[in-house]
C-alpha cells in the first residue's frame, strides 16, 4: 500500500510544519517520532549516516506504521542513487544539499520528478515498494508526484547567486529552501561566522528572498525558545532536534546529576 503524503497535503492546505531529525540507522527510531503524533515528517539525514538500500525500506516501513512521512537528505556526490532508492523504499521529500547554481536546482529536479511530457523530469517507472501491492502505474505517478523538493541554502556562492537560484526554484516548483549557516560559514573560509551574530544578516536574505519568491523558507533548531525570532520573520516550517544530540543531552544531564547526588557517598 501506498502510503498518503500528509506532509504534501499539511503544504498545500498552508498549515505550518514540524519535522525532526535522526541519524541513528534503527528502524524503531522513525517509527517512536510517528507514535508520539507531534510531527509532521522525520528527516533521515543520510549525508551524516551509514545505510544501505534495504535499510531505507525497513526505515519506511516502520514509520508507516506510525504514521510519519519521511524526508532524506542525501550527500551530494551519491544524490540521485540514494534519493531514488529512497522514493522507491517510500519516503515522501527529499532535500538536497550543497546547491551552488541554478543548475545545481535542475539536476535535483531531474532526479525526482516524473518522465513525462513537459516536466524535465528523468524519474522513470521505479516501482519498488509500491509494485508489493499492484503494477499501477497511475498510483506510482501520483505519488511520485507529490514527493516535496527542497534545497539547502548552505554556499556562499549560492548566497552570492540567491537570485539566480531562487527564480530557477520558482520555476520548478521546490517546496521549501533551508538555511545552512555551518557549511555557509564553511565555505566562506569563516567557520566561526556561525556562532556570531554577524551570521543573522545573511540568513534573514535568505528568509527574505524565499519568501518574496514564493518558495517556503524552512529554519532547522536546537530548542524551542529558538523559534520566535523566525516566527517574526516569516517562518512557519521548522525541523527541530537531533537524535544523537537530543541522546547526549540527556546523558549528560542525567550522569551529572547522579554523580552531583553520589558525590561523598
Amino acid at each position: 500500500m501506498i502510503q498518503s503524503n500528509t506532509f504534501r497535503s499539511a503544504l498545500e492546505e498552508g498549515r505550518p510544519t514540524l519535522g525532526t531529525h535522526f541519524m541513528f540507522n534503527d528502524p524503531d527510531i522513525p517509527e517512536l517520532i510517528g507514535d508520539t503524533q507531534l510531527f509532521d515528517y522525520g528527516e533521515f539525514t543520510a549525508e551524516y549516516a551509514a545505510f544501505d538500500l534495504p535499510l531505507l525500506y525497513h526505515m519506511a516501513r516502520a514509520a508507516q506504521a506510525g504514521g510519519l512521512p519521511l524526508m532524506i537528505k542525501p550527500d551530494q556526490a551519491s544524490q540521485a542513487f540514494v534519493a531514488q532508492g529512497a522514493l522507491g523504499a517510500g519516503f515522501k521529500a527529499v532535500l538536497f544539499t550543497d546547491i551552488r547554481t541554478p543548475e545545481d536546482v535542475v539536476n535535483a529536479h531531474q532526479i525526482i520528478r516524473p518522465d513525462q511530457p513537459g516536466t524535465g523530469g528523468h524519474m522513470g517507472v521505479k516501482l519498488r515498494r509500491p509494485a508489493l501491492s499492484s503494477y499501477d502505474t497511475e498510483a506510482y505517478l501520483e505519488d511520485l508526484s507529490a514527493t516535496v523538493f527542497c534545497i539547502m541554502i548552505e554556499k556562499s556562492v549560492a548566497f552570492d547567486a540567491l537570485d539566480e537560484i531562487l527564480t530557477v526554484a520558482k520555476a520548478l516548483k521546490v517546496d521549501m529552501t533551508q538555511w545552512g549557516p555551518a557549511d555557509f560559514s564553511f565555505s566562506k573560509g569563516t567557520p566561526s561566522l556561525q556562532h556570531s551574530a554577524a551570521i543573522r544578516p545573511f540568513e534573514a536574505q535568505v528568509i527574505e528572498k524565499s519568501l518574496a519568491y514564493g518558495i517556503a523558507p524552512r529554519i532547522e533548531l536546537g530548542s524551542v525558545e529558538q523559534a520566535k525570532r523566525y516566527i517574526d520573520l516569516g517562518v512557519k516550517h521548522f525541523c527541530i532536534g537531533w537524535d544523537r544530540f537530543i541522546l547526549r543531552q540527556q546523558l549528560m544531564s542525567l550522569g551529572a546529576g547522579m554523580r552531583k547526588l553520589t558525590e561523598g557517598l
